[in-house]
Formats: C-alpha cells, sequence, structure tokens
C-alpha cells in the first residue's frame, strides 16, 4: 500500500506538469517553430527540458511519476520555462512536496461538524447570504438565504447539496448565473488546487469521480488541470424568485477548523440588490437555519 501511495503523489506532480506542458504553445515561450505538422500539441518534452536546463531522460521521469524528488531549483525553472503565475507556481512546489513525503495510507476526510458559535454568525449575518462549506464544496451550515440563493439545491437532501455538484448537475444552476462557463471553470480549477494535494482524501476522490461519470464539462475541464486561488468577485444571478440581483461574494478560511471556510454575499444598502436580498431571506424555507450535513 505504501508504495501505490507513493507513486499516486508522483504520478499527480506528473500529471500537472504534463497538462501545463501540452496547453503552451511555443510561440508562448519564445520558439521558433518550423515548417511541418506538430503531432504534439503545446511544447515538446525535449523543448521543455531545454528551456528548463535539465536532462530529457529526468523530466520524462518527472512527468511519469518516476522522479518523486526534484530540487526547488528545478521547480523554479520549469515554472519559469512554462510560465506559470504564482498560484501554479505554488501548487507546483505543493505537489512535490507531497510526493516526497512517506503515506503510508490515505487521509481520512476531515470532519462535517460546524462549531456552535459559526451558526450563530451565519444567523447574524442575515440578510445576507452565507454558508459555510468544506474543501470538497459540500454546504455544512447555512442562513436562509445561503441556501434559497442556489435556486433548487433545497430540493436536494443536506447531505448532498454541494456547490460543485450544484454547478455541474443541477438544471437550475445554467439559468441562474449569467457566466455559467466562468463559474464552472474557476470550480474546477479550485478543487483540481485542493485535490492536487490531497490526491487520496475520500471526501475529493468521491465527488471527482461522481462528476467525471455524470459530467462531460467537468471531465473536460479537469483535464485541463488548472489550478486557481478564491478571489472576491461580483457575481450576478437571475433568481427565479427575486429576479436578477448583483452581489459582492467573499470567502474566507475559518481558523481553528478543518479546512472550512465561510461564503457571504453583499449588496449596498438601499439599492435594488439589496432589496432582493431580503425578500429572498424573507421568503426562504423556515427550516434552512443552522442545518448541517449529517454524518456518512
Amino acid at each position: 500500500m505504501a508504495p501505490q501511495s507513493a507513486n499516486s503523489e508522483g504520478a499527480e506532480l506528473g500529471r500537472f506538469l504534463r497538462a501545463r506542458r501540452t496547453q503552451t504553445s511555443p510561440e508562448h515561450v519564445g520558439l521558433t517553430v518550423g515548417a511541418g505538422i506538430r503531432r504534439t500539441p503545446g511544447l515538446r518534452r525535449e523543448e521543455l527540458a531545454t528551456l528548463a536546463g535539465i536532462s530529457i531522460d529526468y523530466y520524462v521521469r518527472l512527468e511519469r511519476g518516476k522522479e518523486t524528488r526534484p530540487s526547488p531549483a528545478v521547480l523554479d525553472s520549469l515554472a519559469r520555462a512554462l510560465h506559470m503565475d504564482d498560484q501554479e507556481h505554488q501548487h507546483l512546489r505543493e505537489l512535490a512536496a507531497r510526493a516526497a513525503r512517506y503515506a503510508p495510507e490515505p487521509p481520512p476526510a476531515p470532519s462535517r461538524a460546524v462549531r456552535p458559535h459559526l451558526k450563530l454568525l451565519l444567523e447574524s449575518l442575515r440578510p445576507n447570504p452565507a454558508y459555510v462549506i468544506s474543501r470538497s464544496m459540500d454546504m455544512l451550515a447555512w442562513n436562509p438565504g445561503g441556501l434559497a440563493l442556489y435556486a433548487g439545491l433545497e430540493d436536494w437532501p443536506a447531505k448532498h447539496r454541494n456547490l460543485a455538484r450544484y454547478l455541474f448537475l443541477h438544471p437550475a444552476s445554467r439559468n441562474l448565473f449569467t457566466d455559467w462557463d466562468r463559474q464552472i471553470t474557476a470550480c474546477v480549477a479550485r478543487l483540481r488546487a485542493v485535490a492536487g494535494t490531497a490526491p487520496d482524501a475520500p471526501d475529493l476522490t468521491n465527488l471527482v469521480g461522481e462528476l467525471l461519470l455524470k459530467s462531460p464539462d467537468f471531465a473536460r475541464l479537469w483535464e485541463r488541470y488548472e489550478v486557481t486561488g478564491r478571489k472576491p468577485a461580483q457575481k450576478t444571478f437571475h433568481h427565479p424568485r427575486v429576479g436578477p440581483l448583483t452581489l459582492t461574494s467573499q470567502s474566507m478560511h475559518l481558523e481553528g477548523t478543518p479546512d472550512q471556510r465561510i461564503g457571504v454575499y453583499t449588496a449596498d444598502p438601499g439599492t435594488p440588490d439589496h432589496d432582493a436580498l431580503l425578500l429572498l431571506d424573507m421568503t426562504a424555507p423556515a427550516a434552512a437555519p443552522h442545518q448541517e450535513v449529517p454524518h456518512t
């Protein structure tokens, strides 16, 4: 079991490098492409190895998951050669660090319990929609607007309420978001970043496995292996109950929790968007507050 786990970590590092290589064009890194048909999308292995100043044999071992201890200098050279941004560079370092560690057993799924004071915090944020989610985007607790904002999510059993599952599998999600394509791209990138450093964790593997089987859109984006962080942003919703509204979102890590985050949506008081939030809060199902996902 131990050798398989180690190979799994090295394979994840290799998958990330291969995805970045095949999606980096020679022109983007300053290479001149000669006439003729290139059978390889993006950079060839030997081109990347040359740009990074490492041997082609060593790079092939990295990409195949057989080399799991690249030096920081090699990682930095690969990141520069592939023009990685800061988030991608950090993700590469995290994958390499995990590949180098001995992990005899898959890590357990983190606790789903939400502390009582966090449930009180959600209630105090009304009428602003707010919820607590796990690292795999399970909704663990919410205030009325936090659940009602995602139209139709309340119809699912509590244990199935997951924002990634909602985006890809709930028929209402495509109509709810004006930029659904952008939403699903960011969602997959976030899951990729988390799953890359915990590839055997059951809460992540179960969700990813389900979405790979049920959603071609998810499978396509998952294959691209893009990673990004969470940033404050405005989102526009076409909500069937309260109409269109544009809200500012903020996600924050909750200290002292097993990778739980709180998500909050706000609108300036006195605006039509804030009026819509008030209406959403008032008309939300009465059973919504303070619920959490049961243990499974």
